[in-house]
């Protein structure tokens, strides 16, 4: 029972637009009226085209490529709708760009996941609801809430059915050591055992892999990751499991598939067999690549923002 008596409103801006039309339609409702475009010297304008006095309001906009033309169409949007005196704004990105710049790698580094949190704040959010932070402790940078969605659950579901009895001969494999944990709740999940690919990286978007921990010949190995950049780390990894480990099939999965640069030509010339992504970002065009399947993030976002809406628990969605 809704309690707060306010009634909902889901906008978006250029950034993913198919993800939203699908979230609102499998809530049963229609997507805000608004416009977000350019002025010719490229500064972003937003128009609203309807009512959201005391309306609960949703803006689902990832901060993907280009990066900062969709974080200040977000940004532009949260000021547009405090200004229209709208009751809350839940600022929806099921990718937070910006996110590997978490902590101060080297003297003099700016800590920009903590600016665009101040940004944010700063433009009127009420709270943010994302998925699959590059590090969870980045919700420690709000003074808000900040509801980090898992899309593990996704995948659980999609491999379990994938391959069915077959699981016996799989592994779960972690890129790096870094992604370890993450790594190990999926292979918890899938009653699989876990290895890791230990490399080291020279520079940044670019690592030489060092060797495999864990025995995965004859396996077939699922890597398991939270993003696909330029690829190299991904491809590397796979090759390492097949030259080095000996493993049998390498398939590999990953939240986010920014896919930068040459990285669709790399997934394609690897050893890997299939590459599952979520369409937090939106998805390439389907002849790019047919080793690249895409998931849908959809439902478990519509189910968090009605429990959102109606004030009641999502930690169901967590697990």
């Amino acid at each position: 029972m809704i309690s707060h008596g306010k009634d909902i409103k889901i906008f978006t801006g250029n950034a993913n637009p198919k993800l939203a039309d699908e979230i609102c339609k499998i809530m049963g409702t229609k997507l805000g009226e608004s416009e977000v475009g350019t002025f010719s010297d490229g500064e972003t304008f937003v128009s609203l085209y309807e009512t959201v006095r005391g309306s609960d309001v949703f803006v689902v906009q990832p901060t993907n490529s280009p990066v900062n033309n969709n974080l200040m169409e977000l940004l532009i949007m949260i000021d547009a709708l405090k200004r229209a005196s709208a009751g809350r704004i839940t600022a929806v990105m099921p990718y937070y760009g910006y996110a590997r710049q978490d902590r101060k790698a080297k003297a003099r580094d700016p800590i920009t996941a903590k600016l665009v949190a101040n940004m944010l704040t700063a433009a009127g959010a009420d709270r943010v609801l994302t998925m699959d932070l590059h590090a969870s402790q980045i919700q420690g940078f709000f003074d808000i809430p900040v509801d980090n969605l898992a899309g593990n659950p996704i995948f659980v579901d999609y491999y379990a059915k994938k391959f069915g009895a077959d699981c016996e001969n799989m592994m779960v494999v972690s890129p790096d050591v870094g992604s370890v944990a993450r790594a190990r709740a999926f292979a918890q999940k899938l009653h699989m055992n876990l290895a890791i690919v230990d490399k080291r990286r020279q520079k940044a978007n670019s690592c030489e892999v060092m060797n495999v921990i864990g025995d995965v010949r004859g396996k077939d190995c699922i890597i398991f990751d939270d993003m696909v950049d330029t690829g190299g780390s991904l491809c590397n990894a796979a090759q390492a499991l097949v030259e080095v480990g000996g493993a049998k099939s390498v398939h590999a999965c990953a939240s986010h598939g920014v896919l930068s640069g040459p990285a669709i030509q790399r997934i394609n010339d690897s050893v890997i067999t299939e590459l599952a992504l979520l369409d937090t970002i939106p998805p390439i065009p389907a002849d790019a690549s047919d080793k690249i399947k895409y998931l849908t993030v959809a439902p478990m976002f519509a189910e968090a923002i009605e429990r959102i809406y109606q004030e009641i628990s999502i930690s169901k969605l967590f697990r």
